[in-house]
């Protein structure tokens, strides 16, 4: 149900707001894990680094929809906060409308040049046919992709983190499910693992969107809300471009550290896989959090309420320590343990990757949630210029880095080692960033 985030105690309301977010995360990488899960136990290593591979580029297709997802939640929150209703609908006919268009496009492209994205980044031989496979499915189901984080972006701007996750829980679950009916039983192979995703989130998307709009309907206003406003869609884009181009470079800059990777050969491509897989699960994790946390200060904002905005800073700092604590123990310590579920018989060469990339960047996950609770406060004060600042610095110093090490003697080791670095120097700035914003003068 729709909750009010400018009123009652900022730890209170952030915790109850923000941990069916996390809920939620864990459901939605459910999805690329089941199919890195599923691919690496019952049909074989090369299907595993294919799905990896492919999981880089359809990472560039999410940040499109996680872009329009950010630019609807936060204007929508801040009308919400405001009480201004009938804005606030037009702002969520505009940005489908918007999204729609976006999507179509993306899903042009994909269909069209699946092949030749995947030269680019150097894809083996043994793994091209299938990376392609994948790819081109996945591109079908764009929309679903599209209009659910639409969806979710919209429940978490009127307050509401638990019904995407009742939605999430159902739908991950059921694609496990699903995975391994296509997969084991109907010998589908690496197809049957991107049909069982579409078709699940597909259906996770429709039924999303049906109860938006009924929720919607419930809200009273004077007069009947336009389907279209110019002026919302810049505020909407104004939000909306520099996260979809955080979120797009970040994944151009995986897509090169995965070429690099790539000339290593199958089994680092494949201990990679593996791991990256459980990273982006911690990582998607506190940006979801950090999402959580522009809502928050949209609301806030819009309610000029400045001074429970740098109260929810320091909440969300230690809800994300408190999460990384365990995490890190977890991957550090039982590594090995987590990657064996995504191989069925690793090479030591795989195991060995997929070990030292965890070893290596779990301790710095405390430096990265915080930098991403302060990003989730400037993208909801609209401070995208100091947040795509703070974004490229580390896309780029990682970049930069994994290419300079991986010609070392480290050779592939030295690719992990450019996280850590990239992390702690953009932590530096977005922290930096959010004490120096407007609720520092109490003005806005």
């Amino acid at each position: 149900m729709n909750k009010d985030l400018t009123v009652g105690k900022p730890q209170t309301v952030l915790w109850r707001f923000c941990m069916p977010l996390f809920g939620s995360i864990i459901f939605q990488q459910l999805y690329n894990i089941a199919d890195s899960l599923i691919a690496g136990k019952f049909i074989g290593e090369n299907a595993l680094a294919a799905v990896g591979n492919s999981y880089e580029i359809t990472l560039i297709f999410i940040a499109f929809a996680f872009g329009c997802n950010m630019g609807c939640s936060v204007v929508v929150s801040k009308l919400f906060g405001a009480k201004d209703y009938n804005k606030m609908k037009t702002a969520v006919y505009t940005a489908c409308i918007f999204s729609g268009f976006v999507c179509i496009l993306l899903m042009l492209i994909g269909i069209a040049g699946s092949g030749i994205l995947l030269t680019l980044i150097n894809t083996p031989q043994e793994v091209f046919a299938d990376s392609k496979l994948y790819l081109d499915i996945y591109a079908w189901g764009l929309p679903f992709v599209f209009f659910y984080n639409i969806a979710t972006g919209i429940f978490s701007a009127l307050g509401d983190s638990k019904t995407p996750f009742y939605f999430l829980a159902v739908s991950s679950l059921s694609n496990i499910a699903v995975d391994i009916l296509f997969v084991k039983v109907f010998h589908m192979g690496v197809a049957g693992v991107a049909w069982a995703t579409f078709l699940c989130q597909g259906i996770s998307c429709i039924l999303a969107m049906i109860v938006v709009f009924r929720r919607l309907a419930k809200i009273e206003e004077s007069e009947k809300a336009p389907l279209f406003n110019m002026q919302i869609l810049k505020q909407i884009v104004a939000i909306a471009i520099p996260s979809t181009l955080q979120q797009s470079f970040i994944s151009v800059g995986n897509i090169i550290i995965q070429s690099i990777i790539n000339g290593f050969g199958a089994p680092v491509m494949a201990g990679y896989s593996a791991a990256v897989k459980l990273n982006n699960l911690v990582i998607t994790s506190f940006t979801t959090l950090g999402n959580g946390i522009s809502n928050y200060t949209a609301q806030n904002l819009g309610a000029n309420k400045l001074e429970r905005v740098k109260q929810g800073f320091g909440v969300g700092v230690k809800l994300v320590w408190m999460l990384c604590l365990p995490l890190f123990l977890l991957y550090f310590f039982g590594g090995n343990i987590l990657l064996k579920f995504f191989m069925d018989d690793p090479t030591e060469l795989a195991m060995h990757t997929g070990l030292m990339y965890l070893k290596i960047l779990s301790p710095f996950y405390f430096v990265v949630s915080a930098k991403l609770v302060a990003d989730g406060i400037l993208r909801g004060a609209g401070m995208m210029k100091q947040f795509m600042i703070s974004t490229f610095t580390d896309l780029i110093l990682r970049v930069l880095l994994a290419f300079c090490f991986s010609r070392t003697v480290l050779g592939a080791t030295g690719i992990w080692c450019a996280w850590p670095i990239g992390w702690c120097v953009a932590a530096l700035l977005s922290i930096a960033f959010y004490y120096n914003g407007p609720w520092k003068n109490k003005k806005y």
